[in-house]
């Protein structure tokens, strides 16, 4: 955390600040072979920029100056992972019409090992936490999900189903012991570390009849306002939360049908299946989003591998990310609040600001402490008081 990059895709140019010495900076120009992302390596001392038409990856050093090449990366979602220690970096690359994974040690940039993957058309490729293991799935076309060693070997293969759409989203859980894998037809398959074999499966119907599962249904509430305080005009803090509907949340009775969109089979990318997945830092929950409903976060409880908890949100669910430290799980819908979750309950936050603050996306800080929250033009940064224990 002591530099800043900045990346300027259209010029293709990247700066580089550093916070500690306000006088050094660096830039970094891809001229002709233009710039289509930018990333740090996990030393915080390399950068990497992936050029125009995916022709290579250029791995930069902020300390020795020199310059190292990765040749035919893929034009995927996921075409480069870190393992979690910065050790070693994967990248996906296709040559010859075939996919392959090359793995490099980031001290260096040596090439580890390099194998082509059984895969038709790869689509991304993620660690496991341990490093151990990393996932390699196919396009959605095709239901695939490989598993290697660091070596290269295949250790399993895995698929569900054949001859209908397949890999929608995948999550490791931070103990490496599940690969949760979501799909298109509506289910969370979660595979075990072991014999890599499927231990249970999660279904996402509209209607929750199980009297166990906790179903919290969030309604508006108009704000009371005292006439007699009422100057004009009104002062600034007052007058937003005059015009700002406030929600709180509803326990549901059970049996409750959620609000199930049918998709538009004929359009390409349909919004059905599994879009979101986390797991808890503690292992404890699994949150998913089934794009059919959209309004639901749906919490699984992973030591009994049941449906704990359902949210029904007003609006459909932009993103949702667990505290690093704790189960804790903020959800944003595009309005100016934030939801949190923990197994203590449910509380709508909503946001001090001027004007509609639409939050898309949101991001927690490694301590836990506070949040980024981003709307389409602007953040503002959140802070979380704690209790004192």
């Amino acid at each position: 955390s002591l530099f800043i990059l900045c990346a300027m895709y259209k010029r293709g140019i990247v700066q580089v600040w550093s916070l500690e010495q306000p006088d050094w900076h660096c830039k970094i120009d891809e001229g002709s072979a233009g710039l289509v992302a930018s990333c740090w390596s996990p030393d915080g001392r390399h950068i990497l920029n992936t050029t125009e038409f995916h022709l290579r990856i250029t791995v930069w050093s902020l300390c020795t100056k020199s310059v190292s090449y990765i040749k035919y990366p893929k034009a995927c979602q996921q075409g480069v992972a870190f393992t979690k220690d910065g050790r070693y970096m994967a990248v996906a690359e296709r040559r010859d019409c075939k996919d392959f994974v090359s793995i490099f040690v980031c001290s260096d940039w040596q090439l580890l090992r390099h194998f082509d993957t059984e895969t038709q058309d790869l689509f991304g490729i993620e660690w496991a936490p341990n490093g151990c293991v990393l996932a390699v799935w196919d396009t959605c076309l095709e239901y695939k999900i490989l598993l290697y060693s660091l070596d290269g070997r295949l250790l399993s293969t895995y698929r569900a189903y054949e001859w209908s759409l397949g890999i929608k989203s995948i999550a490791w859980s931070p103990s490496s012991q599940f690969l949760a894998i979501g799909s298109y037809d509506e289910k969370v398959r979660i595979l075990n570390h072991v014999t890599w074999k499927k231990i249970t499966e999660f279904e996402h119907p509209a209607t929750i009849a199980n009297t166990k599962t906790i179903v919290y249904k969030e309604v508006e509430k108009s704000p009371s306002v005292e006439t007699e305080r009422l100057s004009f005009p009104p002062p600034r803090a007052l007058a937003s939360s005059l015009f700002s509907t406030q929600s709180k949340y509803d326990v549901s009775q059970v049996p409750v049908s959620l609000q199930y969109i049918k998709p538009a089979a004929d359009r390409a990318n349909p919004k059905m299946g599994i879009g979101m997945l986390a797991f808890s830092p503690d292992n404890c929950f699994l949150a998913t989003k089934n794009d059919n409903i959209p309004n639901a976060v749906w919490i699984w409880d992973i030591q009994k591998l049941k449906l704990f908890v359902v949210l029904e949100q007003l609006c459909a669910i932009q993103s949702f990310q667990w505290d690093p430290r704790q189960p804790r799980l903020a959800v944003c819908t595009g309005n100016s609040k934030v939801y949190f979750w923990s197994p203590a309950g449910c509380v709508s936050v909503q946001v001090p600001g001027e004007g509609d603050f639409q939050i898309v996306s949101l991001s927690w800080h490694a301590s836990g402490d506070s949040m980024v929250l981003l709307s389409k033009e602007n953040f503002c940064v959140c802070y979380l008081e704690r209790e004192e224990v």
